[in-house]
């Protein structure tokens, strides 16, 4: 199964988060493009300190990053006006659902907006899905 996973998966990856390490190694793990776009500006700022230094190469490298298109911008409007989630977010979300995405990591609330049968959001935070 493919598994998606937005920015705040990462941030409880550096944290070595139990269920982040196990989705790490052991997932088919999928991500946006604009979950690297994220990372690399926490990175600039200098918010993630241990993984900093192979973090946006060992993505790239381990896991299947999807590029933004017209039809996941689209989407990802729909998204957003639907369920008043932020931009960043429903394209992120946009993207790892177009992938095929069944199951969805996150530490952000607004994805726990999205509900469609099928698709499991599991905020890593709350220990929602």
């Amino acid at each position: 199964m493919q598994t998606g996973v937005d920015t705040g998966f990462f941030f409880l990856l550096e944290e070595q988060n139990s269920t982040a390490v196990d989705v790490w190694k052991n997932g088919n793990i999928i991500t946006s493009a604009v979950v690297v776009y994220e990372l690399q500006k926490k990175l600039l700022q200098g918010r993630l300190k241990e993984l900093a230094v192979t973090l946006i190469e060992d993505i790239r490298r381990s896991v299947n990053i999807i590029s933004l298109n017209a039809e996941i911008s689209l989407f990802a409007a729909h998204l957003a006006h639907e369920t008043h989630m932020p931009g960043l977010d429903a394209l992120i979300l946009s993207s790892l659902l177009d992938a095929g995405c069944r199951q969805i990591y996150t530490t952000d609330q607004h994805f726990e907006l999205y509900k469609k049968e099928g698709i499991e959001i599991i905020n890593l935070k709350t220990g929602q899905n």
